[in-house]
């Protein structure tokens, strides 16, 4: 039995997105929160938490830009100049984040607090983009003959700007998750405070991008049974567990900062980011393009994604690997006494 390629490469292009959103969100989350921290010195062990792994983090992104133009080259040629404008600001934001987070280390006082509001501007700005990217792609690009047809501003909408906004707390509640599980005193109860407020966020903003995306186009909405101002019960409970596993990320997060847990409340926000990605997967399935091209239409040659295969055979377990082995050796607490060299 041979493999189906273009579906093997349309997993493998899904969970690199979806690693990156997760990992390389909390520390954009902890980026996010810097201007709310009381002093400098927390925000050192804030920027120390994330410092030996916020860069291999950053891998799941190339890899799955790489991964799209190599495996989908139709849908990457059609895909980037609908949405370069938010793309390239998040790049720039991006290295200004990455630049910020090396100076900062060396600047005197007046050079720390300029790299110090940097880093907080790159890591906003990276997410509102991301946000921009994530609402024009659910909105769905216009094609004509297989290449983008629409205007330039097409990703600027109402409906975007509201899932940037989704994304911004989404992220900061990873942080503050983040920061609850590895740092201590009188920061871990500062984070614990944070987390409460983005976590409200983030029930009501997901809320509203839920019923939103019902409404932004037809078809996602046909797919989770909704039609006419009426759910296909049915249908409805065939996905229900993608829902209900939200709701219980947010019941866990809830539940471990009211008992004061310190890994737990990272975990439920987990989930419900994992919740939010199945379901947006759910709603587009098999388009990679929405909702014009699917990923067979997209796909490379077989003999191509067949090479591409065993290249990412090597690859992905060496990226893995020291991904693990980075989170493994700096495990633990972060103390005020940490350095970053």
């Amino acid at each position: 039995m041979s493999l189906d390629l273009p579906l093997l490469w349309a997993v493998v292009i899904a969970i690199t997105v979806l690693m990156y959103v997760m990992l390389d969100g909390f520390d954009l989350g902890i980026g996010i929160l810097f201007p709310f921290a009381d002093t400098a010195a927390d925000r050192d062990v804030m920027m120390a938490t994330v410092a030996p792994v916020w860069d291999g983090n950053e891998t799941w992104l190339v890899m799955g830009g790489v991964g799209l133009l190599a495996a989908f080259p139709f849908a990457y040629s059609a895909l980037l100049p609908a949405l370069y404008p938010p793309v390239l600001l998040m790049l720039l934001a991006l290295i200004l984040r990455g630049v910020a987070f090396e100076f900062r280390l060396s600047g005197r006082a007046r050079g720390k607090a300029f790299w110090t509001a940097a880093f907080a501007a790159g890591s906003l700005t990276a997410t509102v983009a991301q946000g921009l990217v994530l609402g024009g792609f659910i909105q769905g690009v216009k094609l004509r003959d297989g290449q983008f047809a629409g205007g330039v501003f097409d990703w600027l909408t109402p409906y975007s700007l509201l899932v940037a906004v989704g994304l911004v707390a989404g992220y900061a509640l990873l942080g503050a998750c983040w920061l609850i599980w590895r740092t201590e005193d009188e920061l871990h109860g500062r984070a614990r405070r944070w987390a409460w407020i983005a976590l409200l966020a983030v029930a009501v903003l997901l809320a509203m991008v839920s019923v939103a995306t019902l409404f932004v186009h037809p078809r996602v909405a046909l797919r989770w049974g909704y039609a006419a101002g009426h759910f296909d019960l049915a249908r409805l409970a065939r996905f229900s567990p993608i829902p209900i596993l939200g709701v219980a990320g947010l019941a866990l997060t809830a539940l471990g900062l009211r008992r004061r847990s310190h890994g737990w409340p990272f975990a439920g926000a987990v989930l419900m980011f994992l919740s939010g990605y199945l379901g947006l997967a759910v709603g587009f399935f098999p388009y990679i393009v929405p909702y014009h091209m699917t990923f067979r239409q997209a796909a490379n040659a077989d003999n191509a994604l067949a090479l591409l295969l065993a290249l990412g055979g090597i690859l992905l377990p060496i990226v893995i690997g020291y991904g693990l082995w980075s989170y493994w050796i700096f495990r633990g607490k972060v103390g005020a006494d940490a350095g970053y060299h």
